[in-house]
């Protein structure tokens, strides 16, 4: 779920408390959409995140980006 170019240490140790599984995953991404991003891509970019990795492992679970709503449903 990393894009390893133009990511810093910190970031990298940041990136690695994300949860694994997608249920908790989709919760943390929708709060930090909610309170701090006012898109996926800010987000991404800002946290050094791939987008299309994150995308896919919340598909497996069945959560799409509501791009409208900002959040995975």
């Amino acid at each position: 779920m990393i894009c390893m170019k133009n990511v810093s240490e910190k970031e990298l140790d940041y990136m690695n408390t994300l949860p694994n599984d997608p249920h908790l995953l989709v919760s943390v991404v929708n709060t930090k959409l909610r309170d701090f991003y006012d898109s996926l891509d800010a987000l991404c970019d800002d946290m050094g995140v791939d987008q299309d990795q994150l995308v896919l492992k919340l598909l497996g679970a069945d959560y799409t980006y509501d791009a409208r709503l900002n959040q995975f449903r």
